[in-house]
């Protein structure tokens, strides 16, 4: 993980020093609520449907046991005993009095953490590959140049107010596990056929009303540049991104409708940059910087590799929950002898991502025992230990089981990804939560569920997409009619992984739903892929290829109160 410098540990207790004041002042009525605002919003603060909402940043994922422990005490003290692990790497909390939000600042400071930029019109953390280091098919780390990218944005006096929110996302692995086509800036990183790391960089993506998949600007730009282009990219969107329409202000929607002339402006000035800016040129990474950067990216003291093949049955009568276990929530490593485990933060009982304050503290526990002292947040809305050795396995699987963190489901139906919705957002149109306890509690025959195989279920409470419900195999979307709350369902939606496919938004399977019918509409949407699949044919493929209308008529088949209402009110047929 990366070591904060003084300089480093300076800048956030500056910042956290400044929020105080900029809080006390507003608190005192000296500083207007609209004043304010901007300010909070970059240090990560909402004002949400029942109270503030903070946002910290986890950069790229990377999480230490200190973090975690300060996470729980954070939530136990000032929250309400839980903490919500988010898609992009972020940990939320929704209940801390504002009055107490400078003392959690102060808290975060301590251990190297913050909110800056997790919110507002700015660049946003940088997100990555939960593998990134340790996965099999890597080719270059992205961690250094995702601190560098991280270093560089923070608190960048050109772009402290862009159009709209700009989110990066790196992938350096064969396979993207950090949905790069569904962000601003999609950076994959690769060698040329001489060896020489660079970046092929893509820009546009984003979901929201317009789900639109990134375009690769450039196919190759040596790393050394990296930040100069992206320098350029966000110059060009700053200077005419659209101010004038917040549904039109996200850099996807400038791409889109200047197509090649972006690309031809975006280069034009990265030439200006080199050539004609003052100090432009110092913008180049020199190898010293990564170099030193990269040190904190080494393998962790302790670890060695070991020849012996694991096998479970040699752990002395493994379970079947055990064998499971194996199964879905233990990836391969990098190093011989070692695994990543996910933490299942996905069960009955608690909200998709959620944590609660003595389970952050049992992670933490587990990572120091097990896997150095090192966490990751995943996309997924998991933690990962990505450290742990294959002869201590059986030892985790128990810890796991004992903190609620071992339910083998990483990858099915129930590792469903959703946003806090209606319960907490103040932008939602409906509530996300009890629709995922409900899919849940349907589906809880494990049998079943692997029987079924993997299945990308993501549920967004309103078209802001938190739930990433256009990448879903199934999305489902929660809008507004009249004040009702009504569910939009899609199929055949990809994140750009190797078991999705290239990125694509999934395709509306027809009119919304009432909520109490949408867990029969998965149920029926479910039987459809039974009863015709192919063997061996995942879900997601088996959608495409039987294509929307046999799904449609499965779900018409289940409605019950949309049932008796479409034909008398068109607008329900949105």
């Amino acid at each position: 993980m990366y070591q904060y410098t003084a300089f480093d540990r300076q800048v956030v207790r500056q910042r956290a020093a400044q929020f105080r004041d900029q809080l006390e002042r507003n608190l005192a009525g000296e500083l207007a609520d609209d004043d304010f605002r901007p300010l909070r919003l970059q240090n990560g603060w909402y004002v949400q449907r029942h109270a503030p909402m903070l946002r910290v940043a986890v950069p790229y994922g990377e999480l230490s046991s200190k973090q975690l422990r300060q996470l729980a005490l954070i939530a136990r003290q000032y929250d309400r005993g839980f903490g919500h692990f988010t898609t992009r790497q972020n940990l939320q909390y929704n209940w801390i009095p504002l009055r107490q939000a400078a003392d959690v600042m102060d808290k975060l400071a301590e251990v190297d953490m913050h909110g800056i930029q997790t919110s507002g019109n700015c660049i946003r953390n940088i997100t990555s590959d939960a593998l990134a280091g340790i996965a099999q098919d890597e080719i270059v780390d992205p961690r250094p140049y995702c601190e560098i990218l991280r270093q560089w944005s923070t608190l960048h006096p050109e772009f402290a107010h862009l159009p709209r929110k700009f989110k990066i996302a790196v992938s350096g692995a064969q396979e993207d596990r950090a949905a790069i086509g569904w962000h601003d800036v999609g950076l994959q990183l690769l060698k040329n056929e001489a060896g020489e790391v660079g970046f092929k960089v893509l820009v546009g993506g984003g979901m929201g009303r317009t789900p639109v998949i990134g375009s690769v600007i450039n196919a190759f730009v040596p790393w050394q540049q990296i930040l100069v282009y992206l320098e350029a990219i966000v110059r060009v969107y700053n200077r005419f991104g659209r101010r004038d329409n917040l549904y039109k202000a996200r850099i996807k929607i400038l791409v889109k409708a200047e197509g090649q002339a972006f690309f031809d402006a975006v280069n034009a000035e990265f030439d200006k940059i080199l050539t004609l800016d003052a100090g432009g040129r110092e913008h180049i990474i020199p190898v010293s910087e990564l170099e030193r950067v990269s040190r904190s990216f080494q393998d962790p003291a302790g670890v060695r590799p070991a020849t012996n093949n694991f096998d479970p049955h040699r752990t002395g009568n493994p379970q079947p929950a055990f064998l499971r276990w194996l199964e879905r929530n233990v990836q391969p490593h990098r190093v011989p002898g070692y695994r990543a485990v996910t933490l299942s933060l996905k069960r009955v009982g608690l909200a998709p991502g959620d944590a609660t304050a003595d389970q952050m503290d049992a992670a933490a526990t587990m990572a120091d025992r097990y896997s150095l002292g090192e966490l990751r947040v995943t996309h997924e809305q998991n933690l990962l230990l990505p450290w742990v050795r294959e002869a201590d396995l059986l030892a985790v699987w128990h810890a796991a089981k004992d903190a609620g963190f071992a339910t083998p489901n990483i990858g099915l139906l129930t590792d469903m990804i959703a946003c806090p919705g209606g319960d907490f957002c103040a932008l939602a149109n409906a509530r996300s939560i009890p629709v995922a306890e409900s899919i849940t509690e349907r589906f809880d025959d494990l049998d079943e569920l692997y029987d079924l195989g993997p299945i990308d279920l993501h549920i967004s409470g309103c078209m802001n997409s938190c739930g990433h419900h256009h990448t879903g195999h199934i999305g489902i979307l929660g809008i507004d009619k009249d004040g009702d709350e009504w569910y939009q369902v899609s199929v055949g939606g990809s994140d750009g992984s190797t078991l999705s496919g290239a990125s694509t938004p999934g395709k509306v399977i027809g009119p919304s739903f009432a909520a109490d019918e949408v867990p029969d509409v998965i149920e029926a949407l479910i039987e459809v892929y039974r009863q015709q699949r192919q063997p061996g044919e995942r879900f997601v493929d088996a959608a495409r290829r039987i294509g929307v209308p046999p799904l449609r008529a499965a779900a018409d088949a289940v409605r019950r109160s949309t049932a008796r209402t479409e034909s008398a009110d068109p607008a329900l047929s949105i």
